[in-house]
């Protein structure tokens, strides 16, 4: 089997409105910890170097993580929506496929026509629990100041379309499932229509499902099916959502 890495760095550097921070305590700074805590010397370990370990503050949705029901809304499907620490595993682990709007412009919007016809220029048909990845190579501009608004969205009813055909899990490589929110935030002044904030997020408060945001390498590829996916959250208790790690498993 050939494994490719789907997802980001949780990284110091990267371009996300409210950044990871991580505090890297190193090897003599770990010594010192480790003789106020045994109540030993310094010299007692190894050239005076102990263990070296990460601090960090993070949101669960910086990085590569996975969105639950609970993120649009108190209810799903007329029920408490489910938390992260809830996520059935049986859905974490599925066929996969990438369409591709790499092609398609930062800020415009993706429709049920748009996913057509991308499904038919690789001569594939959905099946329920298809774990469908949306491409757009925004995961090139991670670092780049512009990177939260360098994607492609995907539509409210885009992403209902997805969940008829009986998809659980979706992806995008892009900052976020919808369009960026600044683009939103300039529909709304300019129409006053609210449906346009969070769209297709807020389908989830109707017909349940699981993203994963800010994945990365679906260029990297060699196939667009064909392949497994694995995507298995972090449970934290209670959680909105959680990282993630996917790997595309090709035979």
């Amino acid at each position: 089997m050939k494994f490719f890495d789907l997802s980001v760095p949780i990284s110091n550097r990267a371009a996300e409105p409210n950044p990871p921070h991580i505090m890297y305590h190193g090897h003599e700074e770990g010594a010192k910890q480790a003789a106020d805590a045994l109540g030993v010397p310094i010299h007692a370990f190894p050239n005076g170097q102990a263990w070296a370990v990460e601090t960090i503050t993070i949101s669960t949705h910086n990085g590569t993580h996975m969105d639950a029901p609970y993120h649009y809304g108190p209810l799903s499907e007329g029920r408490p929506a489910r938390t992260i620490d809830l996520m059935p595993l049986e859905l974490c682990y599925s066929d996969g496929v990438v369409l591709d709007f790499s092609k398609k412009a930062p800020g415009t919007s993706i429709e049920v026509q748009d996913i057509k016809e991308a499904l038919q220029s690789i001569s594939y048909t959905l099946k329920p629990l298809d774990m469908v990845l949306i491409r757009t190579d925004a995961d090139k501009l991670f670092f780049d100041p512009s990177y939260f608004s360098a994607h492609a969205g995907m539509s409210a009813s885009a992403t209902r379309y997805l969940l008829e055909q009986g998809v659980k899990v979706t992806g995008t490589d892009g900052w976020g499932w919808d369009i960026p929110l600044t683009i939103q935030a300039d529909q709304y002044r300019a129409t006053g229509d609210s449906s346009v904030l969070w769209e297709a997020h807020y389908v989830g408060t109707q017909m349940e499902y699981w993203h994963i945001e800010k994945l990365s390498n679906l260029d990297k590829l060699p196939h667009p099916f064909g392949f497994k996916i694995a995507a298995f959250p972090i449970l934290i208790e209670g959680a909105s959502g959680a990282w993630v790690r996917p790997v595309a498993i090709f035979p």
